[in-house]
């Protein structure tokens, strides 16, 4: 019997419910991959988006998000996908996948676009230049809140403790007015554009439930260090984070990382994704003292227009010069900058 045939199909406010029940039953496919996050890069960022899907005999067999990026300093590409870790080609019907593949590759062509990226957890091209720059961070959770704590290293289960010691308290917040002066300034310290205050608002409304944020604060009631992430399957994805200058020696950050943890166990949640890190970094070794293991991100790049894969990072040295003065520059005048920034940098 024939199979039946495969058709490619761009995304519509119709096909929304089917494409989100497939990115929650396919096992390729991540938080990133929702739809929601097309409408989120469009409204906030102005990026135009290509969302594609393979269809066979009515059913939705891969998926790919995909978002065109236009800067005149940073290049013009198409990527899958700006301001997420995660969301290359979804799908375990490889005929469907090498569908979108090409699919992909010819409106690339036909956009002018000078590069092609795919930001996959797995490599998927072993002839494509590939970006060795970051990797990621997952570990299971353990039924058992104590077994999580006892399977922190000594160390930063130390600084957990100390956290305790000191009184600090964690709590879900409603909204995002306390995480964003911590995020703020925590970017700004490290020399790099934040992003908008009404993404993290956006993130928020669209997402729900699905979308937290918890803020650790001292006994006086002071905000010491916060995070926004997202709940996927099971999985609790720490995305997003700021802290105030005075954290690290409280240790706010280890106790906000453990009660989010601790939370997560006692919901049943079976997976912590501590996210990406550049390697060599102060953030990449936090997170392996926490006995997280490394996984190399296979980020792939089909070239058109360039010869070497692009550097729109802070490990840039051409940008070292940005940093610093970026660094030097009032809050309220960075917090108004940045967005015009860092939408192109995702």
């Amino acid at each position: 019997m024939r199979a039946a045939v495969l058709s490619v199909h761009a995304l519509t406010s119709a096909d929304h419910a089917r494409w989100d029940a497939f990115v929650h039953a396919c096992p390729q496919a991540t938080f990133f991959h929702l739809s929601a996050w097309q409408g989120l890069i469009e409204e906030v960022f102005r990026h135009r988006t290509h969302y594609l899907y393979a269809e066979r005999a009515g059913a939705i067999a891969a998926v790919l998000p995909l978002a065109e990026v236009n800067s005149r300093l940073f290049g013009h590409a198409l990527v899958s996908l700006p301001f997420c870790v995660y969301a290359g080609i979804a799908g375990e019907d490889d005929e469907a996948v090498a569908l979108l593949e090409a699919e992909a590759e010819a409106l690339a062509l036909r956009l002018g676009v000078q590069h092609l990226e795919y930001r996959n957890l797995q490599a998927r091209h072993a002839d494509w230049p590939c970006q060795p720059l970051y990797a990621t961070f997952r570990k299971a959770i353990l039924p058992e809140v104590e077994a999580n704590l006892l399977a922190i290293p000594r160390k930063q289960r130390a600084m957990v403790r100390k956290g305790i010691a000191n009184g600090l308290r964690a709590q879900f917040d409603d909204d995002v007015a306390r995480f964003f002066p911590l995020y703020a300034g925590n970017v700004l310290r490290h020399g790099t554009p934040a992003l908008p205050r009404r993404y993290f608002a956006r993130l928020r409304e669209t997402f729900g439930p699905a979308c937290e944020v918890l803020t650790v604060s001292d006994p006086a009631g002071r905000a010491l260090s916060s995070v926004l992430g997202f709940r996927f399957r099971g999985e609790v994805l720490p995305y997003y984070a700021g802290d105030h200058v005075a954290a690290r020696e409280l240790a706010a950050n280890d106790f906000k990382y453990w009660e989010l943890m601790r939370h997560a166990c006692e919901r049943g949640d079976r997976l912590f994704d501590y996210g990406r890190s550049k390697l060599g970094t102060g953030p990449y070794a936090f997170k392996k003292n926490w006995g997280f293991e490394p996984r190399p991100l296979a980020y792939e790049y089909r070239l058109y227009k360039r010869a070497e894969v692009p550097q729109n990072n802070p490990a840039n040295p051409r940008y070292r010069a940005f940093i610093a003065l970026w660094r030097r520059l009032p809050l309220p005048v960075a917090n108004a900058l940045g967005p015009h920034i860092v939408r192109n940098l995702g």
